[in-house]
This record gives C-alpha cells, structure tokens and sequence, in this order.
C-alpha cells in the first residue's frame, strides 16, 4: 500500500499499487503535455523568428541578385545599342567607301577605255597616213624608175648612134693605123697600141673622169700583168665604183704564126682576178678580118665573166659603157636599199604598233584585274560585316532572352536545387497558412 498526502487539505491517504501507478500516470501525462506544448510554443516562436530572418534574408538576397541583373541587363542593353550604333555606322561607312572605290574605278576603267580607243586611233591615223605616204613615195619612184628607163633607153639609143659614127671613124683610123703598121716592128706595134689607148684617155682625163685611175700595170709579183688598170670611185674617194683591167694585143699583117683572140682569154681572166678587178677588156687588132670583133664591144662572158672584147676605137666608149652602167647599177641599188629601209620602217612600225597593241592589252587586263581584285575584297569587307552584323544580332538576341530569363526569375527557381531553403519556404508557407 501506498500513502499520498493531499496537497491541499493535507489528508493521508492509502492507495493500493495499481491506484498509485494510475495516479502516478496520471501526473505525468499532465506535466509532460504541460512541458511538451510549452516547448512546441518555444519552438514555434522561434520557428517563426527563423522563418522571418530567413525571408527577410531571402528577400534582400533576391533584391542584391535582382538588382545585380538589371544592372547587367542594363549594361548589355547599353553595350548591345553602342554595337548596334557602331555596326550601322561601320556599314554605312564601307558601302560608302565600296560605293567610292566603284565610282572611282569606274572612272579609271572609262579612261582606260578612252586612252586605250584614242591611242589605238591615233596610231592607227598615223600608221595610215605612213602607209600612204609610203605608197606615195613608192609610186613616185616607180615613175622615176621609169622615166630613168626611158632615158637611159634614149641614152642607149643617142650612144648607138655615137657610137655607129665613131665606128665610122674609126674604121677610118684603123685605116690610118694599117698603112702605119707597115713600117714598124712587132713590138713598136704593141707599145704604140698602148700609147694610143694611153693617149686617147688622157685627152679627157680631166673633163670625163676626174679622180679616176688609169695606169699601166707594173705589178708582176703574181708572175703575170696586165696592160693598164681603171678604177673609179664613189664621191667618197674609198669605196669603189668599177675596176677594169686592160690587156692591148697587136701584131704585123705578114707575121707567119697568126694569133686569135681567144688564145689570151684566160690568161687576161686569171690576171684579172690576181688584180682583183671587177671587168677585164681586151683591146686588139688580132684578127682583122673577123666580122665579130669588127662590129663593135663583143661580150665573151659565157665563157668569162665580165670580159669583153674591142677594137682600139671603142676603148673610151667601153669606159664610158661600163662606167655609166656601174652608176646606173648604184643609183638602183641605193634606191632599192631606200625602198628597202621604208619597208622595214613599215615593219617595224607595224611591228611596234602590235607591241603598243600587246602591251596595252596586258596593262589593261592587269588594270582590270587588280579592279576585280578590289571589287572582290569590298565584298568580303561586306561579308566580314554581315558578319559580324549576324553576331550582334545574336547577341542581342541572346541578351533578350537573358532578359526574358531574368524577368521570369523567382524565388522558388532560385531554391530550386537547395532542400534547405525549399523546407524553410515550405515551413513558413505552411505556417503563414495556420496563422491565417
């Protein structure tokens, strides 16, 4: 048995084992919900001290972080308009300048056009008017060329007649010269063919052929001479005209071994060329009555070149023969080498105008090449800036989404991965929800 005391009238009382451990339980329970829903008052009330500091926290941390983005949104909507600014005045700029470099280079492209056009036609002018001077010049000589012939035909003719009345003549001295063969020796005969011949030139030395050369031949080192030498010259006194070697033949009537002609053909040949002269002419009386070396100068180059052969009354005409013909012969050739010169002149002028034509062609197509080039290189300037226009509109486009993104934040995304700071909200919504 148990004894309890009253607490408030101090009465002993007795209670078996089960009244007091019901009695004991009883206690208890009141004291332990008495001290339980006092600390669930304490815990409540710092729950909600808890709660209140953590939103408050929560709070001022969602106003520094959203402060803290709309000053950076702010900032790259500040920088995102100085791009936008930028970019427009940058591509303003180069469509200017390609706008410039087109306009420019067309300029230059027109000139080209116009220089090229202009040089083409100037020397297409003046090749023309060359041309035509050319075959002005050429026609003109032509018909110099012709009046040369027909007077030189006239000449011919005027020194056939000449020479029919100095064959006349003589015959008439050949007469002379046979009664005065009679009473000379072989050799006086020679030497006085010579002296004649020698005679006969020196009577017109100094009115037909001044500055000419005509000795005898004493030069014998080759083993053999002729009679006389010619030579003329040009007006430069150096470079010669025509040369001719002379070799005299005569002989007595009655002489017993009779000599022809053509017994000294090659003897006068071979000498001829030791003297390296142009013509060789023999001069004879052998032969007096052959009807070919009485008619007049007989050409025996078919069998010699340039050998002729006469009587002593055609030794100055054979002179003058050969002579005016080696002039003639000089003016066509120098008249030749002077059509000859303009024709290369036109050659080379024609040759200089496609060298004009081919050079202009490449510097023209370097000209257009190096504007292709620039044309080419102000695109890709345009497409570097697209470019880059491109990569500012996506980062606007990203800062505007940057911007959706900031303006959808909230608090429970901002906890969304933090279990802590979800249960807290969680506690002092639910608490929030009781309260109310």
């Amino acid at each position: 048995m148990t004894e309890i005391i009253c607490p408030h009238c101090k009465k002993v009382f007795t209670v078996d084992e089960s009244g007091y451990a019901a009695i004991l339980q009883q206690v208890r329970n009141k004291e332990f919900d008495s001290e339980i829903h006092a600390r669930l008052e304490a815990y409540e009330q710092e729950k909600e001290a808890e709660l209140r500091r953590l939103k408050a926290e929560s709070e001022l941390t969602s106003q520094k972080i959203l402060s803290e983005k709309e000053s950076e949104i702010s900032k790259l909507k500040s920088q995102l308009e100085n791009a936008r600014n930028e970019s427009t005045i940058a591509i303003g700029e180069a469509v200017k300048e390609k706008d410039a470099q087109i306009t420019e280079l067309k300029a230059k492209v027109a000139g080209f056009d116009t220089v090229r056009q202009l040089a083409v036609t100037q020397a297409l002018e003046k090749k023309n008017q060359e041309l035509a001077d050319a075959s002005a010049k050429i026609t003109e000589l032509k018909g110099e060329i012709k009046a040369s012939d027909a007077r030189h035909e006239l000449e011919l003719k005027s020194r056939e007649d000449l020479y029919k009345e100095q064959t006349r003549l003589h015959q008439e001295e050949v007469e002379r010269l046979k009664e005065f063969k009679l009473s000379l020796s072989t050799k006086a005969i020679g030497e006085s063919l010579e002296v004649y011949c020698h005679n006969e030139f020196d009577k017109i030395r100094a009115t037909a052929f001044p500055g000419c050369y005509f000795e005898k031949d004493n030069d014998a080192a080759s083993g053999s001479k002729g009679d006389f030498i010619f030579r003329d010259f040009i007006v430069d006194g150096k470079t010669e005209l025509i040369s001719i070697l002379f070799e005299m033949k005569n002989e007595m009537d009655d002489t017993e071994h009779k000599h022809r002609n053509e017994d000294f053909f090659k003897k006068l040949d071979k000498d001829r060329t030791e003297k390296k002269c142009e013509y060789a002419v023999l001069v004879t009386m052998l032969e007096a009555d052959n009807e070919l070396y009485n008619a007049g100068i007989v050409d025996v180059s078919h069998r010699y070149p340039k050998m002729y052969v006469i009587r002593p009354q055609f030794f100055i005409p054979v002179i003058s023969f050969l002579r005016n013909a080696a002039l003639k012969s000089a003016q066509y050739r120098q008249e030749l080498e002077l059509v000859k010169a303009q024709n290369i002149d036109i050659t080379n002028f024609e040759d200089n105008l496609n060298a004009f034509k081919t050079d202009f062609d490449r510097n023209y197509g370097l000209a257009k090449k190096k504007f292709t080039d620039a044309i080419d290189q102000i695109d890709e300037a345009i497409k570097r800036l697209t470019k880059v226009k491109e990569a500012l509109l996506g980062s606007e486009n990203n800062l505007r989404i940057a911007n959706e993104k900031a303006e959808k934040l909230t608090v429970k995304k901002l906890t969304r991965n933090n279990p802590t700071m979800q249960k807290m909200f969680e506690d002092a919504s639910s608490s929030a929800s009781d309260g109310s």
